[in-house]
């Protein structure tokens, strides 16, 4: 196999298609086209299943995805090793939604300045949907919400984060004033799956749950009486809507929640360090 070829391939899966994977290579599409076939040729099984203009990935394509990304990744960390010890090169990196907002565009500019041979792409995501990419080799690291207990990776410290619940202003939010609708992000939010636990332990009945996928539309919506949403303190001092909601106490096994910077176990390149060593350097607590 080709790296290159697995590169196109990756490119089309996360895109989803031929057409934005070109233009995100830089290349024409009957190229792209033309080295998906080849790759599939070379394996002899189909990747894709083809339905009109539409690309579907196979089983096979699954499974080379988690096998295509640490290939990309050891063929990344062999050639910093051998071109020396200064950051370089494309650093993939994964963050919540809440920690690119806040935390991260100060950091990412100093990061910037001292590293400016270090093309930076940044992911934003769920928890659990950046652990799964940094498993696969698509993310060299991600921010995520710990204690992540991954044998396969390691973590360190960044900064911990006070949650609030926030509703309507007025609005009631006991075990007595329910049913409620929960505003939140998908399953693979570390958050959501917290304040499900605790409202299932306080005896609060959730009837109806409501998938959002931004802070702001959930800010929002809570202030206009939809529902209830856990948010972190210090985005929510930066959201207008801020002062439309009402934020209700928590008990700090909810209320706190440490973000940390995970990686690969083992995996050691100059821009992964530098990045860690800029994050170690700072603190983050409310």
């Amino acid at each position: 196999m080709d790296l290159s070829d697995l590169r196109i391939f990756q490119a089309v899966l996360q895109e989803g298609g031929v057409t934005a994977a070109a233009r995100r290579l830089h290349r024409v599409q009957s190229n792209v086209t033309t080295r998906i076939r080849q790759l599939e040729d070379s394996l002899g099984v189909p990747l894709f299943e083809r339905e009109g203009k539409q690309l579907r990935p196979t089983p096979a394509a699954r499974v080379l995805q988690g096998y295509a990304g640490r290939l990309l990744q050891l063929a990344d960390e062999a050639r910093l090793a051998v071109s020396g010890d200064s950051p370089a090169g494309t650093l993939r990196l994964g963050a919540m939604e809440n920690t690119a907002a806040v935390r991260l565009p100060p950091l990412l500019a100093d990061f910037h300045q001292r590293y400016p041979q270090v093309k930076l792409e940044l992911r934003t995501g769920p928890t659990a949907t950046l652990v799964a990419a940094v498993l696969a080799g698509e993310l060299d690291c991600a921010l995520v919400c710990g204690p992540v207990l991954e044998p396969r990776l390691e973590s360190q410290p960044f900064c911990r984060e006070t949650l609030l619940l926030i509703s309507a202003i007025g609005q009631q939010v006991d075990p007595a004033s329910g049913p409620h609708t929960l505003l939140a992000f998908d399953r693979g939010c570390a958050y959501r799956q917290r304040l499900e636990r605790w409202l299932h332990d306080s005896g609060c009945v959730v009837d109806r749950l409501v998938e959002l996928d931004s802070y702001h539309a959930m800010i929002s919506c809570a202030a206009s009486g939809m529902g209830l949403a856990l948010v972190p303190q210090a985005l929510l001092a930066i959201t207008p809507a801020a002062g439309n909601v009402a934020c209700h106490p928590l008990p700090p096994q909810l209320a706190i929640a440490d973000t940390v910077l995970i990686r690969r176990r083992g995996q050691h390149a100059p821009a992964i360090d530098a990045l860690a060593a800029l994050l170690s350097s700072v603190t983050g607590d409310d």
